[in-house]
């Protein structure tokens, strides 16, 4: 037989085991529903191309090589559009290609690489330019223009360290 003290203790672990489940079921949702919201698709221009219009709405972050003659920026509305041609996603293919910068300029000159539109909205940086490597966050249009909210910028050539003279004239 078990005494009443008994089962009252054992009614205030259950109690206890069913609080603490509750807690941990709430704090997993949590974190899953906002990894979910938060996430976004990390695509080259081909690979955002390819799938069509899954992507069109969704949070993307895309990666490519800025045309220079096709930078335009009005300061009155801050805002700020060029073209970007596809990059390859893949370090190995960058390091075949001759490394980033020449990558970069490849892209460029060839008709048949993928370009993709993007405007931002705010201050014009002070690394867009040709050749650059922007790597823009935000949605793809249906009309097909990247309307992104972040934007940012890598010049590799504005990095590449200089050979010192020692070591030319020794």
């Amino acid at each position: 037989m078990t005494s009443p003290a008994m089962s009252v203790e054992s009614g205030g672990r259950t109690k206890f085991l069913i609080g603490g489940l509750l807690i941990v079921a709430a704090v997993v949702y949590l974190i899953v529903s906002s990894t979910q919201a938060a996430a976004q698709y990390y695509l080259t221009i081909d690979e955002m191309r390819s799938k069509g219009s899954q992507v069109y709405g969704r949070p993307l972050k895309v990666a490519g090589a800025v045309d220079g003659n096709s930078i335009a920026y009005d300061s009155k509305t801050l805002t700020l559009s060029f073209s970007m041609a596809n990059v390859p996603a893949d370090l190995g293919a960058i390091e075949a290609g001759g490394g980033l910068a020449k990558v970069l300029h490849d892209s460029l000159l060839d008709p048949q690489a993928s370009r993709v539109q993007v405007v931002y909205l705010g201050p014009k940086p002070d690394l867009i330019r040709h050749e650059a490597q922007a790597i823009v966050t935000g949605q793809l249009g249906q009309d097909g223009v990247f309307h992104a909210d972040e934007l940012l910028l890598k010049c590799p050539t504005r990095y590449e360290q200089e050979v010192p003279l020692q070591v030319v004239e020794g």
